[in-house]
């Protein structure tokens, strides 16, 4: 199993072999899809898709059949819309505790908080939408001082208790009229209620068990405590979980993973190279990332430990280096940095 591992893991997550027919089916497939960097995420869902269109990754956002949010460990992901109310009370708690320590050094109090929600219902009830610096304006008019970095947290909290959750990207009109500098990139707040009427509802073991048979089934073989990191869980939810999905599951020298995989393996091969955004899940989403990874080389992709995750170049399953997009126009092209070269040393597309 260890010289597979990378390539099954490629097969399990669908970058190689069948794809997702739609990015909804991408999402809910993943589980949750790391989603700090908006457009890496786009990436990613779309290279799982059999049409590999990002657009079609802006729609599902648009149709609300896919969202963004803090599901687990205080950190933006992207789901399938249906499945965050049912996530939300599994991977908050320890975020929401942690979080309500760091208040008192922003400034904010739970009272404040508490109307920042108020209002925040007030002007997106009715299939309201507002960007983060609409919203800062509305809290601004109701006498609330929620700018920068209290605005993301509030805003964060009021994801992770479920009332607001990231949806439909904002029109270059929209974002005009606001003042901002237009952009495709950014999305609006919405009710969570009103987005996702009709929201999948487990309960808490039914729930435990599902997110594990999702993480396996999708980043697998993987080890326990690579479910353990991901999700955040607390250990007795993670025994819980693994359990209630083990009947689901094969396990392979202590590996858990789908047991269709290995014949997935066999039938898909492994391209030549992969290009893949930063943050992607084949990097992120593990405890013990040396199975593609060797740890020498973890500096080449996160700089200075500074938690921003470069793009990887892939090939026969492992992490081989990393890469970025050169020139403009017709002189795009990709350079790529290779870990059997000096760094600094590139070689283009």
């Amino acid at each position: 199993m260890e010289n597979t591992v990378g390539p099954a893991r490629l097969v399990a997550m669908r970058l190689v072999g069948e794809r997702a027919a739609t990015p909804h089916d991408a999402a809910a497939w993943l589980g949750c899809a790391q989603g700090q960097d908006l457009p890496g995420v786009l990436s990613s869902i779309a290279l799982r898709t059999s049409s590999g269109s990002e657009d079609e990754v802006r729609a599902a956002f648009d149709d609300g059949r896919i969202v963004r949010s803090w599901p687990m460990r205080g950190t933006l992901h992207v789901v399938a819309a249906e499945d965050l109310a049912w996530m939300l009370p599994l991977g908050t708690p320890r975020p929401l505790a942690a979080a309500a320590k760091r208040r008192a050094g922003l400034g904010l109090s739970e009272a404040t908080l508490e109307r920042a929600g108020e209002v925040a219902a007030e002007v997106l009830r009715g299939g309201g939408r507002r960007t983060r610096a609409g919203m800062s304006e509305a809290w601004a008019a109701a006498g609330l001082d929620l700018t920068s970095s209290r605005a993301y947290h509030a805003l964060s909290v009021l994801c992770q208790r479920g009332l607001l959750v990231q949806g439909p990207f904002v029109s270059p009109k929209e974002t005009e009229r606001s003042g901002a500098r237009p952009s495709r990139q950014e999305q609006a707040f919405v009710l969570l209620a009103e987005w996702v009427p009709q929201p999948r509802r487990l309960d808490r073991d039914e729930a435990l068990a599902e997110w594990a048979r999702r993480y396996f089934r999708s980043h697998g073989p993987a080890h326990r405590k690579d479910f353990a990191r991901w999700s955040g869980l607390p250990a007795a939810d993670v025994t819980t979980a693994i359990e209630g999905a083990r009947a689901d599951l094969a396990e392979t020298d202590g590996l858990l993973h789908d047991p269709e995989l290995p014949d997935r393996l066999a039938a898909a091969g492994v391209p030549e190279e992969l290009l893949l955004p930063g943050f992607d899940e084949f990097v992120l989403g593990y405890a013990d990332r040396s199975h593609v990874l060797d740890p020498a080389h973890l500096e080449r992709i996160v700089p200075g430990n500074n938690g921003i995750f470069r793009p990887t170049v892939v090939r026969g399953g492992r992490v081989v280096g990393t890469w970025s997009w050169q020139g403009t126009g017709r002189n795009r092209r990709v350079e790529r940095e290779l870990f059997g070269a000096p760094e600094g040393q590139t070689a283009g597309s």
